[in-house]
């Protein structure tokens, strides 16, 4: 599959929106929730307003003059927050273009891009039954600490 990684352009924030919903963890036979629960504030702070800090990064991947996935990471104080001074990552692809290669490529080239803007690390949350545990072991996150449902991870850079 050919693609592109590029920058978000700031006309494309509400891309994110979508997203966000695309990057909930549904396990098998559970019904996906509702859209709307994108809204709750809980969840929202990882979009609100995106692009008008300093530290919002976000990457897209391309197929065909489509964007179907992003990576995007922010401090902020969500599920996978460590501290002020680490950004927390989200990624998401749309189904049908999952298990080629472009989430494991857009977390390299976000890695990337945050350690030379000077980020010593990131961390994300993950629920521990979501198959994207492999793809973050694999691209240099460690489990940092966890609950009974979810792991913290972190990369240093």
């Amino acid at each position: 599959m050919k693609y592109t990684i590029r920058e978000l352009r700031q006309t494309e924030t509400s891309l994110l929106n979508d997203f966000l919903y695309e990057a909930i963890f549904i396990p098998e036979g559970i019904d996906p929730p509702p859209k709307t629960i994108i809204q709750r504030p809980e969840i929202q702070v990882y979009v609100e307003n995106f692009g008008d800090r300093e530290d919002d990064i976000a990457l897209v991947a391309e197929v065909d003059g489509m964007v179907v996935g992003a990576v995007w990471a922010r401090i902020m104080n969500d599920y996978g927050h460590i501290d002020d001074e680490t950004p927390s990552l989200a990624i998401s692809l749309y189904k049908d273009y999952r298990n080629y290669g472009l989430g494991t490529e857009m977390m390299f080239q976000i890695i990337n891009k945050l350690r030379s803007k000077g980020y010593s690390k990131i961390s994300l949350a993950v629920q521990k039954a979501n198959y994207a545990v492999k793809m973050y072991r694999k691209v240099g996150f460690e489990v940092f600490n966890e609950n009974d449902e979810e792991y913290i991870m972190i990369c240093r850079l």
